[in-house]
């Protein structure tokens, strides 16, 4: 069984940008991925909005990544995360070869997946053809014909975006004519575009082509006639699918199964940071998704940090601790620093002294219920004896030196 201080959960842009980061702080670090490094990304014939990389593909953007976190001594290990253990101190990780790794922190980044179609054509015109984001491959189709399938908020507003590059957008709508599942304000102005049709009552059956796709087959539900129609391109937007499903509710998710996160990218679950496409977040792209590992990583960092710092200075102190919470702007806490300090030195070093900046340190706060400050801890063998908030006086040396005498 293999122990980690940080382990990734995804080799995505996110996943790989978090292991980077953490190898590079001196963390035991290891990506568990599934498949081909690189997520989704990989799959990218070209990306060309990537800070510093004017132009470059999705396989080689990966493999330089990959290679940046192995060269900081992160592992890649290729290995399917079926289930996860997250409470406690060690979190468990099992995989489908039967393994179970260890790890002290864990970042989720499974990323998401596009549902698919599953008709001809969609798997193998996928990045020469087949698309699922606008952002990413609209400006490939300058002038060219596109359709798009979907007729939610994602479908109509992307394909607004793509009538920037192409010529025509043809947008495929299961529903009556009139019918879309966006918000109104979008339907209106597509309606309205010159750049943009609507095929209604039907769906895409294929995607015809050579080397790359130039045709699709459309099917109306209500007369069964097929048409053939030429396309450049074809986006696809029939929903996203989190790659959440093995976390089975261990960590807070949203209606549509994507893991909710604080801006520092921790969990609902102590210890657990989760980054990319697979959390509740306006824009996936692979800038923000290594955006999010490197903060997932950095929050990953403090919190190890804060929690060995924890054991060793107070639960594991020989003599009683005063644990004192204070904050840089408040000059009541800073006073009762300079009063504890000099009581301290008194005590002969019968009673130890910890202070705790709450601005940096609110896991620790919380974890004591500590909203407020000044707040002093009397705690003995890992014990909370007694919680002073306010006005501190002798008292709590009185406490810890009847510890020590009894």
């Amino acid at each position: 069984m293999q122990q980690f201080d940080l382990l990734i959960i995804g080799g995505g842009p996110a996943g790989l940008t978090a292991a980077i980061y953490g190898a590079r702080a001196r963390l035991k670090t290891a990506i568990l991925e599934k498949g081909a490094v690189g997520g989704q990304a990989f799959t990218t014939r070209e990306i060309v909005n990537f800070p510093g990389f004017a132009s470059t593909s999705g396989p080689a953007l990966m493999k330089t990544l990959a290679e940046h976190a192995k060269g900081f001594g992160a592992q890649i290990i290729t290995e399917e995360v079926t289930s996860v253990e997250l409470c406690g101190e060690l979190k468990q990780i099992q995989t489908r070869k039967g393994r179970t790794y260890q790890a002290r922190a864990v970042i989720l980044a499974p990323g998401a997946q596009p549902r698919l179609l599953n008709i001809p054509g969609e798997k193998v015109f996928r990045g020469s053809g087949v698309s699922y984001c606008a952002t990413c491959d609209a400006e490939f189709y300058q002038d060219q014909d596109v359709v798009v399938v979907g007729n939610g908020d994602a479908a109509v507003e992307e394909a607004l975006y793509i009538t920037k590059f192409a010529r025509k957008v043809t947008i495929i709508v299961i529903h009556d004519e009139g019918i879309v599942d966006c918000n109104r304000a979008s339907a209106e102005i597509a309606f309205q575009h010159p750049q943009i049709e609507f095929v209604w009552n039907s769906i895409l059956t294929e995607i015809k082509g050579e080397l790359e796709a130039e045709a699709v087959v459309i099917k109306n539900l209500k007369t069964g006639e097929l048409t053939e129609m030429n396309a450049n391109g074809v986006f696809i937007y029939v929903g996203m699918i989190p790659g959440t499903g093995f976390l089975n509710q261990q960590v807070e998710l949203d209606e549509c199964g994507y893991i909710l996160t604080q801006p520092s990218m921790e969990t609902s679950v102590s210890g657990v940071f989760a980054a990319g496409d697979a959390t509740a977040k306006v824009l996936r792209q692979v800038v923000t998704a290594a955006n999010d590992g490197a903060i997932a990583a950095v929050t990953a960092e403090r919190y190890l940090e804060e929690e060995h710092s924890f054991k060793q200075e107070i639960l594991q102190a020989a003599t009683p601790v005063l644990v004192a919470f204070w904050k840089p702007n408040n000059p009541e806490s800073i006073s009762l620093l300079t009063y504890l300090e000099a009581l301290t030195s008194v005590k002969e070093k019968r009673v130890k002294l910890v202070k705790v900046d709450i601005s940096r340190k609110k896991r620790l706060a919380e974890q004591y219920g500590v909203e407020e400050v000044p707040t002093v801890l009397v705690m003995n063998q890992g014990k909370l004896l007694r919680k002073i908030t306010g006005e501190v006086d002798e008292s709590c040396f009185c406490l810890a030196d009847g510890i020590i005498a009894g």
